[in-house]
């Protein structure tokens, strides 16, 4: 399953995703990402704003983690992506005027990340497995 259910899509409006890449010798690089959001039924977006290690790591060909968790439900899933990276078009627009309208800085770039697997951190049997695994 590559589809996000309204409830990862609520998760991840409500709550704050972190996300993780890796460098070319394989350091973890992981922090929070108070801009990503749902782009589509498939597809995830957020900005690029500081040009620093993230963004290096997506040029040299990392691809992307995301987590979501509601603590308080003990409950949660984590994406597994390929990024894409843009400067201009409609997913830069889109991250334009998300800065705007959240009072942020004008991104450097947007990234789309184009969901291939979802896994749930859901506490108990469920935690770790892909959903297409558990039939959602």
């Amino acid at each position: 399953m590559k589809t996000l259910t309204e409830a990862m899509k609520d998760m991840l409006a409500n709550q704050t995703p972190i996300q993780a890449t890796v460098t070319a010798g394989s350091i973890p690089n992981l922090g929070p990402k108070r801009s990503l959001r749902v782009y589509d039924d498939t597809t995830l977006i957020f900005n690029e704003n500081t040009g620093g290690q993230t963004l290096q790591n997506m040029q040299e060909g990392s691809k992307i983690a995301v987590a979501v968790i509601d603590r308080e439900k003990l409950d949660g899933y984590r994406f597994l992506g390929t990024p894409e990276i843009f400067s201009d078009g409609a997913p830069f627009e889109n991250a334009v005027e998300f800065a705007d309208k959240n009072g942020m800085k004008t991104p450097k770039f947007a990234v789309l990340v184009h969901i291939d697997e979802i896994y749930s951190l859901r506490s108990g049997a469920d935690a770790g497995k892909k959903m297409s695994e558990l039939g959602a």
